[in-house]
């Protein structure tokens, strides 16, 4: 008997602004390296990014922002499609200056080589610019950050939960003053995913952050 397809992970393309927050970004990546979805992105997302985090972070560089890219590049080397603008043709009721994202994500799909047809998401901040209507007949979901780690909580806990404590590394090198996980997730914005991550981490005895010695 031959072994049914694995589905395949999630595609999930993650916008410029999602990408803004360190901490946030970083939380993403480690659930990626997880296993709980595939990042999508493009040169135009990067470049997006790093302008304007270039422009509300003044103390980070240029040359920073482009070594952590580089370094999201080597780690997720598939996540780059390549050339989308093919397929922003016929898109009309999204916010134009989000077209290039859409078609990442349709690219992404054309290009993934799996054998079964990849769930594609839009990862944002910016759920008005993203017309559901147009976005769902083109087979693509739109979320916000804190929907969809909700979402995956149910099939991903353990992979998540890594990925959260991993917070307690980010805030410790950002030179923050320790405050709790709840604070933090609601800081992101992550007020489902929050809940759910911060309840966990208190049955289960976790301190975090670590309290000062």
């Amino acid at each position: 008997m031959s072994t049914p397809a694995q589905e395949p992970a999630e595609y999930v393309v993650l916008d410029a602004c999602v990408l803004m927050s360190t901490l946030l970004r970083r939380m993403l990546l480690r659930a990626a390296e997880a296993g709980v979805f595939q990042p999508v992105w493009s040169a135009r997302i990067g470049d997006e990014w790093r302008r304007n985090a270039a422009r509300l972070w003044e103390s980070t560089s240029a040359d920073t922002l482009m070594e952590e890219w580089q370094r999201m590049q080597r780690a997720f080397p598939d996540a780059d499609p390549g050339a989308a603008d093919a397929y922003e043709v016929g898109l009309r009721y999204s916010d134009p200056k989000d077209f290039h994202v859409i078609a990442t994500g349709l690219a992404k799909r054309a290009r993934s080589g799996d054998q079964l047809t990849p769930r594609v998401s839009v990862l944002t901040w910016n759920l008005k610019d993203f017309n559901r209507s147009e976005c769902r007949r083109l087979g693509l979901q739109v979320y916000s950050p804190d929907r969809l780690l909700a979402a995956w909580w149910p099939d991903h806990r353990d992979a998540l939960l890594a990925a959260t404590e991993g917070l307690a590394i980010d805030w410790a090198a950002m030179g923050r003053t320790p405050v709790s996980l709840a604070s933090i997730l609601h800081r992101e914005r992550l007020y489902r995913y929050g809940k759910l991550a911060a309840d966990s981490l208190s049955d289960a005895g976790v301190d975090y952050p670590p309290s000062p010695q």
